[in-house]
């Protein structure tokens, strides 16, 4: 019955493939069709994808077969896509070797690329791409850079990181459809020199990670490299990024954008769009607007735009962003696959009206033509990368929008580590800094007096914890968090790490 099934479904699809397929291969087709496609079509079309990919992985995929199988399957009955069993890594990457995870058990020795994860989560893992996949990845990439980048000819140095990890390798091969590509990884020499070389004449996009970006321009005011003489744009990715770091850079990039994926799935997931980057700059500014979309939590997601034909994405009760790849070609096709990532999604009419109701109007800050009628998703980070303290949750986003509210403390501060301290048998929050000045106690203290600050008026879960009799109530350095500047790299616990 499921084999006659999703023959069905695939039968009346095909021709919307050859459709969607045709229109990725021209870009302003493309950029045509997700302006004027009306959005209920968008999400009924992504629907009907991902019944027919669950059904594809279950007939062709032999581990995922065992795991559904294995589950109570009673309830798929319903249709109900949320009662199909969510996978990550431990209950399936985990449980099952990579060739059983492949359509049909075979990993195919010819056009097929491992991509490895950093082992952030703490495992390195392997995850195997076809070469279909692959190709469409490149071309949503490509598309999404075209569409917040407006020069169509660009000049672009990819400066993430190179080898086997995903970012790297595919950026550079996707934006050779763009125009130029130098691939230096994060080696800001070889950047300089790049410039030095080619000239001011180009339109550069520079790619990495958005702290990079941020020491790149910090490297040329030291170096006194006349970094203002360059026209400069930045397409940046693999973790968070906060509104005030944004400011930093656009004093000498002419725009900034943020892409959104993750090695266990695939890059171009989603991408900031500059009707995102407005409604994300207007919740920054008012508290009751962020409220109405997000929610209570304190902090400021990264917001985006995705496409619901090729990736469905819904959210379970923990408020995680629950992923599928609705594409056919997929080789080790994931369904509800859960990263821990927080975040929701709304869709454009519903996100057009609750900012109408707080005051702001898209068409104020974007022109209708240019307006994607596309889902949006906001994503605040792993769950894990939290630090607790008495019921107090402090999030990396807190510290990061604490540092970019002082320019002396933002331009000094290369990287940060969130953790723990332990102080006479009671732990407290605690912070390290990489900075490029003078270690002094005058620093100490303004780092000291400017997160504390900050924290307390973002944060309603330290407001809570340093009420009078909790054990932050005077200016003392032992009764509030430890900051501690430190000259050595540290280790960045931020928002959205897809490496």
């Amino acid at each position: 019955m499921e084999r006659v099934l999703f023959w069905i479904v695939h039968i009346v699809l095909t021709p919307a493939d050859l459709f969607l397929k045709f229109l990725s291969h021209n870009y302003r087709l493309f950029k045509w069709f997700i302006i004027h496609t009306p959005g209920s079509v968008f999400s009924f079309w992504g629907r009907i994808n991902l019944w027919r990919a669950f059904l594809h992985a279950k007939l062709r995929v032999p581990a995922y077969s065992d795991y559904v199988n294995s589950a109570d399957t009673t309830t798929f009955r319903s249709f109900r896509f949320a009662s199909i069993p969510e996978m990550d890594k431990e209950t399936y990457i985990r449980k099952y070797t990579p060739t059983a995870r492949s359509k049909d058990g075979i990993i195919p020795f010819r056009n097929t690329v491992i991509d490895e994860s950093s082992g952030s989560s703490g495992t390195p893992y392997n995850w195997v791409r076809s070469l279909e996949e692959r190709q469409v990845s490149h071309q949503l990439v490509s598309h999404f850079a075209r569409y917040c980048i407006n020069p169509t000819d660009i000049f672009a140095i990819n400066a993430f990181s190179m080898g086997a990890w995903a970012t790297g390798l595919n950026m550079g091969l996707a934006l050779q459809n763009n125009g130029l590509v130098k691939n230096v990884g994060p080696d800001i020499d070889k950047i300089f020199s790049t410039l030095e070389t080619w000239g001011a004449e180009y339109n550069y996009l520079i790619c990495g990670y958005p702290p990079f970006l941020k020491l790149l321009l910090d490297s040329a005011s030291e170096r006194d490299f006349p970094i203002e003489n360059y026209t400069l744009y930045g397409l940046v990715g693999g973790e968070g990024m906060s509104e005030g770091l944004r400011d930093y850079l656009e004093k000498h990039f002419r725009k900034v954008y943020s892409g959104y994926g993750a090695t266990d799935l695939e890059i171009g997931i989603a991408g900031e769009t500059p009707l995102s980057v407005e409604i994300r700059r207007a919740a920054r500014d008012n508290p009751a607007l962020r409220k109405a979309l997000f929610g209570d939590d304190s902090r400021l997601p990264m917001v985006f735009q995705y496409n619901p034909v090729t990736h469905y994405i819904d959210v379970n009760e923990d408020d995680e962003l629950v992923f599928t790849i609705t594409r056919l070609n997929v080789l080790s096709p994931r369904i509800r696959y859960n990263i821990h990532d927080e975040g929701g999604v709304m869709d454009l009419n519903s996100m057009r009206r609750k900012c109408a109701e707080h005051g702001f109007d898209f068409a104020g800050k974007v022109t209708s033509r240019d307006i994607p009628h596309l889902p949006f998703l906001w994503v605040y980070g792993r769950k894990d990368y939290t630090v607790s303290v008495m019921g107090a949750n402090i999030y990396p986003e807190d510290i990061e929008q604490s540092l970019y509210t002082d320019e002396d403390l933002s331009s000094c501060t290369r990287s940060y580590c969130l953790g723990l301290s332990e102080v006479g048998g009671n732990v407290r929050p605690a912070c390290s800094f990489e900075v490029t000045c003078a270690i002094t106690s005058a620093l100490e203290e303004k780092f000291e007096q400017r997160i504390v600050k900050c924290l307390l008026e973002l944060n309603s879960d330290f407001q809570t914890f340093t009420k009078p009799g909790r054990n932050i109530r005077r200016r003392s350095s032992r009764s509030y968090p430890c900051i501690r500047p430190g000259k050595a790299r540290l280790p960045r616990t931020r928002a959205g790490s897809s490496k």
